[in-house]
């Protein structure tokens, strides 16, 4: 079970991603990404503070959307990731292509230096 919020600040869309994204929930995640980039936002972060579990499914929604950011100049940091979450997405590779911080200013920083 996931829940997601979005909430805007400082030009930026911050989704809150709660729980565990699975085959199922990773659908949710989809689409709060979606309406952040349909939405125009020119800057996505993600809060991982509270995911707890996340599979192949949900690290493949990260994935989809790489090229269209990066063809978009729309820069997406994820941060505030427990361990066990970060493992997973180091042990496939995920760590290099994404963005990933540990903290929510430092989140900021990046995706402000990504956007110019």
């Amino acid at each position: 079970m996931v829940h997601i919020k979005r909430l805007q600040e400082d030009g930026a869309d911050i989704i809150s991603v709660i729980g565990e994204i699975d085959a199922s929930s990773s659908i949710e995640l989809d689409l709060a990404i979606a309406k952040s980039v349909g939405e125009g936002f020119k800057k996505i972060l993600v809060d991982c503070s509270a995911l707890e579990y996340i599979s192949s499914a949900g690290l493949g929604v990260f994935m989809s959307y790489i090229e269209e950011l990066k063809d978009k100049n729309i820069p997406m940091v994820l941060f505030g990731m427990k361990e066990k979450v970060l493992n997973t997405f180091s042990i496939l590779g995920l760590a290099e292509l994404l963005h990933i911080v540990p903290t929510k200013p430092e989140a900021k920083k990046l995706a402000d230096e990504l956007s110019v």
